[in-house]
Parts: C-alpha cells; sequence; structure tokens
C-alpha cells in the first residue's frame, strides 16, 4: 500500500546508498588510468576506447539479462548475486590485466557481472518508496555513484604515482565486495517478491506501445551516449590540460583522475539536488533544463584546452553537474510510466539501447582524437570534434525529452 511506503531518507536508503558507492569504485578503474595504460601497454587511441567499449557492452548485455530475470525471480536476489559476482571478477581484472588482450577480456567480465546492480537498484527503491518521494530516493542512488566514481578517481590519482596502474587497479577493484557485504546486512529483513504478470499483458503492449516509456528510453540512450563518453574520457583530457603546462607525464595522470573526481562530486550533487526538484517541478522541467545546458558544454568543453585550468574546470563542473542531473529524473519517471510486472523487461530494454550507445560512444571518442591529432599517439592536442560527438547525443537526448507530455 503506498501509504505504508517509505517517504524520507532513512538507514534503509543510507544502507543502499553506501553500498553502490563501494560498487561505483571499479567503474572508473581504468578511465583514470588510460594516460599511463597507453603508453606501457602502447595502445591506440581506438584501443584504449574499445576497453571501455568491451566493459560497457558487457555491462549492457547484463542489464537486459539482469533485469528480465529480476521480473521473474526477485529483484533483491539478482541485485545482491551481481554484487558478488562483480567483486570477484573485478579483483581477478586489478590481479591480471597486463595488456590490452587481457584488459579487454577481463574488464568486458566485470561489466557483465556489474549488471545486476543498477536496475535492480531501481527497482527495490520503486518498490520501497512512494511516488511522491521517489525521484529523492533514486536520486540519492545516483548521487551514490557519482560519490564511488569520484573516490574512485580520488584513490587512483593517489595511487598511481605511488605503485603504477597495478596498485591503482587493486585499490579500486577491491570496492564491489565491499558494496556486497553491505548491501547483503541493509536488506536481510527486505521482501521483494517478483511481480506477477496478469493474463493478456505482453511486452510490445505494455512497453513498445507505450509512447512515454518509449520516449524515455530513447532519451536515456542519447544520454548515455553523451554522459558515458565524457566519462571515460574526461580523466585524458584533464591529463592532457595539464602535460600542456608542463606536468610529468605520470603526475599529469594522477593529477587528471583527481580533478576529475571532482566533477563526480559535482555530478552527486547534481542526482540528488534535481531527483528531488523532480518531485516538486515535474520531470519533463528538470530533464529539459539539463540536458539543454549539457548539450552546450559538450560543444564548448574539448575547445577550452589551453585555457588556464580555472576556465577548464568551472565549465567542467558545470558540464559534469548537467550530463547526470537529468539520470535519477529519467529513472524515476520510466518506473512511473510501465506496470510494475514490465518495469524489469523496461529498464533491461533501456539498458540495451542505452549502455549500447555507451559502449559506442568511448570507441567513436578514441578514433576522432586519433584521426584529428595524427601521429599523436596518446599525446593529442585537439579535443573539441571529440566531444562535439558527444554533444550530437545531447541534442537528441533534449529533443526526445521535449516531447514528452508529462509535466
Amino acid at each position: 500500500m503506498e501509504k505504508h511506503r517509505r517517504t524520507r531518507f532513512d538507514m534503509w536508503l543510507a544502507g543502499i546508498c553506501v553500498s553502490r558507492v563501494f560498487n561505483g569504485l571499479v567503474f572508473m578503474s581504468y578511465a583514470a588510468a588510460i594516460p599511463v595504460l597507453q603508453r606501457e601497454w602502447q595502445m591506440t587511441g581506438a584501443q584504449a576506447g574499445s576497453i571501455s567499449s568491451g566493459f560497457q557492452i558487457g555491462y549492457a548485455i547484463s542489464l537486459v539479462f539482469f533485469s528480465s530475470l529480476a521480473d521473474r525471480v526477485s529483484p533483491k536476489k539478482v541485485y545482491l548475486w551481481s554484487l558478488f559476482a562483480s567483486g570477484v571478477c573485478a579483483l581477478g581484472f586489478a590481479l591480471l590485466a597486463r595488456d590490452f588482450y587481457s584488459a579487454m577480456v577481463l574488464y568486458t567480465l566485470v561489466g557483465l557481472a556489474l549488471g545486476g546492480t543498477y536496475t535492480t537498484g531501481v527497482m527495490l527503491i520503486a518498490h520501497e518508496f512512494s511516488e511522491r518521494s521517489r525521484g529523492m530516493a533514486v536520486g540519492f542512488f545516483i548521487a551514490s555513484t557519482s560519490c564511488g566514481y569520484a573516490v574512485s578517481l580520488a584513490l587512483s590519482g593517489l595511487a598511481l604515482p605511488l605503485g603504477g596502474y597495478r596498485l591503482s587497479f587493486l585499490v579500486t577493484c577491491s570496492g564491489p565486495l565491499l558494496g556486497w557485504l553491505v548491501a547483503s546486512l541493509t536488506l536481510r529483513h527486505t521482501d521483494v517478491p517478483a511481480e506477477g504478470r496478469r493474463e493478456g499483458e505482453r511486452f510490445v503492449r505494455e512497453v513498445l506501445k507505450n509512447r512515454e516509456a518509449m520516449l524515455l528510453i530513447w532519451g536515456y540512450t542519447f544520454h548515455n551516449w553523451e554522459l558515458q563518453g565524457m566519462w571515460a574520457w574526461t580523466p585524458a583530457f584533464l591529463s592532457a590540460c595539464l602535460a600542456l603546462n608542463g606536468a610529468q607525464d605520470i603526475y599529469a595522470a594522477g593529477s587528471g583522475a583527481r580533478l576529475t573526481s571532482m566533477f563526480h562530486l559535482m555530478g552527486l550533487l547534481a542526482s540528488f539536488s534535481m531527483g528531488t526538484l523532480s518531485d516538486r517541478w515535474g520531470r519533463k522541467r528538470v530533464m529539459v533544463a539539463m540536458a539543454g545546458i549539457s548539450t552546450a558544454c559538450s560543444f564548448v568543453f574539448g575547445w577550452t584546452i589551453g585555457l588556464p585550468l580555472a576556465i577548464v574546470m568551472a565549465i567542467g563542473a558545470v558540464y559534469a553537474f548537467s550530463s547526470l542531473g537529468d539520470s535519477p529524473v529519467l529513472s524515476a519517471a520510466l518506473t512511473e510510466s510501465v506496470k510494475g510486472s514490465y518495469l524489469g523487461a523496461a529498464l533491461g530494454l533501456r539498458s540495451l539501447l542505452g549502455f549500447g550507445a555507451a559502449a559506442i560512444a568511448p570507441m567513436v571518442f578514441g578514433a576522432i582524437l586519433d584521426w584529428t591529432n595524427p601521429g599523436q599517439k596518446g599525446a593529442y592536442t585537439t579535443w573539441g570534434w571529440a566531444f562535439t560527438a558527444l554533444g550530437v547525443g545531447g541534442m537528441g537526448a533534449l529533443m526526445t525529452m521535449a516531447k514528452l507530455k508529462r509535466n
């Protein structure tokens, strides 16, 4: 019953968020080390981007599988088992990835294991929280992801100069098992049964022919192209900015990771503030505003290389805030647009399209870097065109969200 559901931040949500912070550490393990790995593993920009893409492809595939499974089994069971598998695979990546090929395989396996830790978390929150406070709850959940990314980058920034990528990987890849432990304790008294499906309900009618749901799914797809491409390459971009100012390679990489962690803190602020604001002002208004600002930033950010670092960081902070600000709102709106019995399936389709786009974006970004910086393997000075390609996705998100009927 709606009146029995949670309506405010409490210890249950805090536990889910802490678990998500630990789990988020592994998402940035590789991105933080790209400048170092390109030199040590002799990778082109396209190869470096393809490892991120392999991770995203694995993540997209597993999101579809685990989301659909949660409709039939239980979001709680899928969430916990996926967390545990992620922990095992992450440690395998940290200990065994030593060149392009091993990293491609092992980081893809990490992505495959992680797929049950996101949409099932949204489903758990949708089950526990009322609609009038769901934007807030999902916002805190996604803000926790940003917090995990920020902590991961900060730890990487400290570890890279001390012990190279090996120490950095080991520190950040220990997070998912800690997340599993916290989640197990938090959910031990929470019962979340699978939603039953009624006779006559079909995926085509409940999802594919649901106009609002499909607009939200396509909006998320375009949003993810921009967001994941930006996340994958921003540490390397800031490292390039620092290198132009005379920083040595390994210290530029570490400093770039630490500076990017500040952007993820902006994403943290955006997630819970915009999720809460959408409960009051309406989902559409917030989504359109955030998509418009982030698109403008995509078209500007890459061209700031060579400008004073303060200007780069100021624009980057706005970019980080706006590019993630619509994420919790998109998730909360979808839970309100689809029947509970098909929510997992809808989230699965969204994940397939969204993270499919996210898988392609870093590779396309890297290929554009190679194309616009001929003969400069890893030492790129032209970044504007690559970031502009991300802005195309932002424009798609903006136009899609503008077509929504709901407020």
